[in-house]
């Protein structure tokens, strides 16, 4: 079995069929796990950014694909609901699956393939200890976060107080477990990958 995390050998084409199925199936499943957490929303009365698993999805698929692939995932996912499928938060009351990208949840959104590939770089290219994988979930979800806060503050033209009241500081306690999850749950998978297989007696 071809393992995603891993670049492909020299000798084999990245463009025969093999590959394309599995980057394809990826990205569907990849695509899949972040619309299911979508639907996990909680609202909140004082602001129009509802609390949901999403961030956790994108946090977790940048410990566990390539940059590429990552992004590849979310910038499908983003496809998807921009067309109308239900893969966004239900949240919103009334609004098509674009209406979503330019509401007020719309830069989180758009930030998640942003998010991914940082996430899936900074990670490849260390050492690839916990630390490391804190740190990198960590970028990811500040990315997430900033370009949320930037996006609502445009939109709506509040002050500094009010966005940071709005979309930072009430996902903050939240989102620092769903970075510290994430962390863990990529450095094993990594760690499970480097394991060798034991041979049979």
């Amino acid at each position: 079995m071809i393992n995603p995390t891993r670049p492909v050998p020299a000798n084999f084409s990245t463009t025969s069929p093999l590959v394309m199925m599995r980057n394809i199936g990826i990205v569907l499943i990849g695509s899949l796990v972040v619309a299911l957490c979508a639907r996990i929303a909680i609202p909140l009365s004082f602001t129009p950014v509802p609390l949901t698993l999403q961030p956790f999805a994108v946090l977790a698929l940048g410990m566990v694909l390539s940059p590429r692939l990552g992004a590849m995932t979310l910038a499908t996912y983003l496809a998807e609901g921009a067309i109308g499928l239900p893969v966004f938060s239900p949240i919103a009351a009334g609004a098509t699956g674009f209406q979503h990208l330019i509401g007020p949840t719309g830069g989180y959104l758009v930030a998640y393939p942003i998010a991914v590939y940082a996430i899936a770089s900074l990670w490849r290219s260390s050492t690839r200890t916990l630390r490391w994988a804190l740190i990198s979930t960590l970028v990811g979800d500040v990315i997430i976060l900033g370009v949320g806060a930037v996006w609502l503050s445009t939109l709506t033209r509040a002050s500094v107080n009010a966005v940071l009241t709005q979309a930072i500081i009430p996902f903050l306690p939240g989102d620092a477990i769903k970075v510290a999850v994430a962390a863990v749950l990529g450095f094993e998978w990594y760690r499970m990958r480097r394991q060798p297989t034991q041979p049979k007696p």
